[in-house]
């Protein structure tokens, strides 16, 4: 079984395995101590890239306890501000720094090598100011290695990269065997200005992992749906086209999971970025490695585009 190839993430120092941990299930649907084991088994497998967020239930202290003991040092770090449920969405210089403050304290570090602008849903300018200036001070400081913006609005990430401080640009659900707008927009972006790439949610949540695709959302849903519900599983337009996608590979004997983990892995980034998983537990990271590091072989890829029209 081949290993993970290094990838750059950007004009920062880093060099992360090309699969990273997100830590956003470990914070809900796991217990304390499988919390733990999951980080420390990636950890083993390789993995050297560690995703969490204040707004992540208590995936930041789990992840904290996960890291103690000596794990620190074997991975890159990463959080953001701008999401923790007391200050959920507020840019402003004090939310900011207690955010940062408690984000530390739960990680159990004095130093985090990046930390994003997570999810500022309408406006973009609001997180571009005091925030940015805070994260910045912190960044002069040493506290902070690099800075990065995590949102799923394209023009978010455009603004973002023309401040000039931007270092990494985290997109969600928008490259995937159902969705590759971000090919079109902010990879090629970001490759210009040298800004490392993260490429999260490559199962779409859930509807690629595996088991036969459910919609999961409500039946009535607002005209114009938020944008972390566009192409995501409570998005009712997305549902039967994943699920073709899933017969088509369970008549042939395929699992998806492996078709749309090896397709975001190879998207067009140059060697520029990462792809950013969540498990919720061991078994499941253990399944995406899987599936990161077999080869789909080229007869399929070329069977699935004349069906699809997406290759890997």
């Amino acid at each position: 079984m081949p290993d993970l190839e290094i990838r750059r993430l950007g004009r920062t120092e880093m060099k992360p395995k090309a699969l990273g941990l997100g830590g956003g299930f470990l914070g809900f649907s796991t217990t304390e101590q499988e919390a733990v084991t999951t980080v420390r088994g990636a950890i083993d497998q390789g993995i050297n890239f560690v995703d969490t967020s204040p707004f992540y239930g208590v995936s930041e202290p789990r992840v904290g306890l996960a890291l103690a003991g000596g794990w620190r040092d074997k991975v890159y770090l990463q959080t953001k501000v701008g999401s923790h449920p007391r200050f959920l969405r507020d840019f402003s210089k004090e939310a900011t720094e207690w955010s940062l403050e408690n984000s530390f304290r739960q990680l159990q570090t004095e130093f985090v090598d990046s930390v994003l602008i997570h999810g500022p849903r309408y406006d973009i300018e609001a997180p571009l100011g005091a925030c940015l200036e805070v994260m910045l001070d912190w960044k002069a400081k040493g506290r902070i290695g690099h800075i990065g913006i995590g949102v799923r609005q394209h023009e978010f990430h455009r603004r973002a990269i023309e401040t000039g401080e931007m270092d990494i640009v985290l997109s969600f659900l928008d490259y995937t065997l159902l969705s590759q707008s971000v090919a079109k927009t902010t990879i090629p972006l970001a490759l210009e200005n040298d800004v490392g790439i993260i490429l999260g949610s490559p199962l779409t949540a859930s509807l690629l992992a595996g088991p036969e695709p459910e919609f999961r959302g409500e039946k009535e849903l607002p005209e114009n749906l938020p944008p972390s519900f566009v192409g995501s599983p409570s998005d009712p337009a997305v549902v039967p086209y994943a699920h073709h996608m899933w017969q088509w590979c369970k008549e042939r004997g395929l699992n998806i999971r492996d078709l749309a983990i090896q397709f975001v892995l190879n998207a067009p980034v140059k060697g520029n970025g990462i792809v950013l998983v969540g498990p919720a537990n061991l078994k499941e990271f253990n399944e995406i490695y899987a599936s990161a590091t077999m080869k789909v072989p080229e007869t399929v890829w070329q069977d699935f585009e004349v069906e699809f029209g997406v290759r890997g």
